[in-house]
């Protein structure tokens, strides 16, 4: 038997011809496809991003008119309709992949395209990247944005009156400007000024302008920040506030509404407001100073806290070794120690601000008795009693005591216990005796034999006694003068023949 060989494939080739019907719909059908890809520059399964506007009007914003960020087209608009309930337009738009993400802060303006262009564009501002993303089909709303204003609005805004007001205000800025001041407006102006008009005075202020526009570039050159974004980021801070000064009309209105009595404070306060910023250059100059000595400083303080440094790192471990003492402190002043020590003493406190309380009468008396003594008694003391030849020459005070002194030792050989037994005699041609004394229901005189007469007595015995002033504080009274008349001998009165 013979193998059996695999036959060998040969492709077959197409013998006939194409229809020209099906090539020329096929054509047609390419064709189409190419010009529908041309015109709309979108396929068909695609779905573009769309977004939503609310605006006070569309200002003739018409289909196709283009979406815009930074002058740069990412889109077009693809309606335009009234918005349901009001009198505003909505405006849909289409936007391209290049112009997203969009955030919730975004920002709206229709704006007049250039002349050669005509018509209008939607500006758009993409808002920040710390606010949520845009979704497909939410709508910005009329708080965020903007249209422009016509010249039609700006010439029927101007009406007849608000024309004549305008007049009369440029006309009276104009007088302002040109009248010549009075004596009583120029007493209160800076000398340079007075007797200047309103321009004039201008005019010699602008010679300060230099010094101050140097002053405020560096004030603008120090309000870029210190980083490259700095300004950026308040720009972008800004625009925040001014967004929700958008999205909140009634609390903007109430702001303004508060801000005019605010400012109208001020107005009620003119003359001191005035005077105030008279005195605010000075101020300023003054502050300059006083800044410049202290930036002189700052080297000296920069000093001392680098030799502050080495104490506030030693802070921790002094704070860990005065914690057991604050503990033991505690412990000390505790109810169980001595807290319940003060509350021990309370009544004594209480019981010792009553004596010192009426202690306070006690201390006036004795603060009496003590200007009687520094006044009155001690300068009596201290005066020598003048007593001719038996003037001893010392005080009187000392002459008291000499005489305490002297008594006690003659009483020792005279009383009952002295060593001696003593009598007195006398006697002599002289009588002397006293008044009548009452003893024992008795009156009578004692008389005596002197042996001399009497010279008289000394001090001298007044005609009366004196006032004993009672109610008198005794250091108000009279000082005694031991050497005045007083003192002086009295005749021998009491002799009797």
């Amino acid at each position: 038997m013979e193998p059996q060989t695999t036959p060998k494939l040969v492709p077959r080739r197409f013998q006939g011809k194409i229809d020209p019907l099906r090539i020329g719909l096929m054509a047609l059908s390419i064709t189409g496809v190419f010009v529908f890809l041309a015109f709309t520059k979108t396929l068909p399964w695609q779905h573009p991003f769309e977004l939503k506007a609310v605006f006070e009007t569309s200002n003739e914003l018409a289909i196709n008119s283009p979406v815009r960020i930074a002058g740069v087209n990412i889109g077009k608009v693809t309606k335009v309709e009234t918005n349901p309930g009001t009198n505003m337009g909505k405006v849909t738009m289409e936007i391209k992949d290049e112009g997203l993400p969009l955030h919730k802060d975004a920002n709206m303006k229709i704006r007049p395209r250039l002349f050669l262009e005509g018509n209008f564009f939607v500006d758009l501002s993409p808002g920040t990247p710390q606010s949520p993303n845009l979704k497909d089909g939410d709508t910005v709303p009329v708080t965020q944005t903007a249209t422009p204003v016509q010249l039609d609005q700006l010439l029927t805004a101007l009406q007849s009156n608000d024309r004549a007001s305008l007049q009369d205000l440029l006309q009276g800025l104009g007088d302002a400007f040109e009248r010549k001041p009075t004596a009583a407006e120029d007493a209160a102006q800076d000398p340079l000024v007075r007797g200047k008009t309103a321009s004039q005075a201008l005019n010699i202020a602008l010679g300060y302008a230099p010094e101050a526009l140097k002053n405020s570039a560096q004030v603008n050159q120090a309000l870029l920040g210190s980083d490259p974004d700095d300004l950026a980021k308040l720009i972008a801070g800004a625009q925040k506030v001014t967004s929700a000064l958008g999205r909140n009309e009634e609390q903007l209105k109430d702001f303004v509404t508060n801000f005019n009595a605010f400012t109208s404070i001020f107005a009620q306060q003119e003359s001191n407001l005035r005077r105030s910023v008279a005195l605010l250059g000075p101020t300023v100059k003054n502050a300059n100073s006083s800044l410049t000595h202290l930036n002189a400083a700052l080297p000296e303080v920069d000093e001392f806290a680098n030799n502050l440094t080495p104490v506030v790192e030693q802070t921790q471990q002094t704070i860990a070794a005065v914690t057991p003492w604050i503990v033991q402190t505690r412990a000390l002043v505790s109810a169980t120690e001595g807290g319940g020590l003060l509350a021990a003493l309370r009544p004594v406190a209480k019981s010792l601000a009553a004596t010192t309380d009426s202690s306070i009468a006690l201390y006036k008396q004795v603060d009496h008795t003590s200007r009687c003594f520094s006044d009155i008694i001690l300068p009596a003391g201290n005066q020598k009693i003048n007593d001719a030849q038996g003037s001893s020459g010392i005080e009187s005070f000392k002459e008291f005591w000499y005489a305490m002194v002297g008594f006690g030792g003659t009483g020792q050989g005279f009383d009952g216990n002295g060593t001696y037994l003593r009598t007195a005699s006398g006697g002599g041609a002289t009588t002397i005796g006293t008044q009548k004394i009452t003893r024992r229901g008795k009156s009578a005189a004692l008389y005596a034999q002197a042996l001399a007469p009497p010279q008289g007595a000394q001090p001298r015995k007044p005609a009366k006694a004196p006032p004993y002033k009672l109610n008198d504080l005794c250091y108000k009274q009279k000082k005694p003068d031991l050497n005045g008349p007083a003192s002086k001998v009295g005749n021998g009165d009491t002799l009797i023949p």
